[in-house]
């Protein structure tokens, strides 16, 4: 498995370049999985179903299962959130998880960027930022591709993902507490 990231401002265009970016990706033969980052509360469960009244009722997990896909939740109920490095150990094995968010991590990451939003580049503050998609034309010594260009997106992906061992081996010699943010 290889890593990357994408890391922006909120309103950039991340969760929009993804779903333009997966297809293009396994339509080029690759399984892709995401792994997004919420600084705050969220559910992904329907208030009143089975499954949420199973976790209200105090549930650690809870899996639901159908003939089209299965989910599992799990509540923190108090306990630390995980790493990413324990996010990425649950996973099951594809060619390439693209992590939304956890912008501390020792992951590599391509910063989007979108002048609408009026906010500065986190390149160069950033070191692990090591390309750039942009609707405006950037200056940075870093590689660009514009936010419509997704074949050239793709590529800057491809070409800067890290090896799931080298991103546990940084992880390791930063400390899981720089992973949650």
């Amino acid at each position: 498995m290889k890593i990357i990231g994408l890391a922006g401002w909120s309103g950039a265009g991340k969760t929009t370049l993804l779903t333009r970016l997966i297809p293009h990706l396994n339509a080029q033969g690759l399984r892709v999985s995401v792994i997004k980052h919420a600084h705050h509360r969220f559910d992904v469960d329907t208030p009143g179903k089975d499954s949420w009244r199973h976790r209200e009722a105090g549930a650690a997990e809870v899996l639901v299962a159908s003939g089209t896909r299965w989910a599992l939740m799990h509540e923190l109920r108090g306990a630390p959130e995980p790493s990413l490095a324990d996010l990425l150990a649950r996973l099951s094995p594809v060619d390439l998880v693209v992590i939304e968010g956890y912008k501390a991590g020792p992951h590599r990451r391509i910063e989007v960027h979108r002048a609408a939003n009026a906010k500065p580049l986190l390149f160069p503050a950033d070191p692990g930022i090591v390309a750039i998609a942009s609707d405006v034309p950037v200056e940075a010594t870093l590689p660009r591709a514009h936010l419509d260009d997704i074949p050239a997106i793709a590529v800057l992906a491809r070409e800067h993902a890290m090896p799931l061992a080298e991103v546990r081996a940084l992880h390791d010699r930063m400390g899981p507490e720089t992973w949650n943010s």
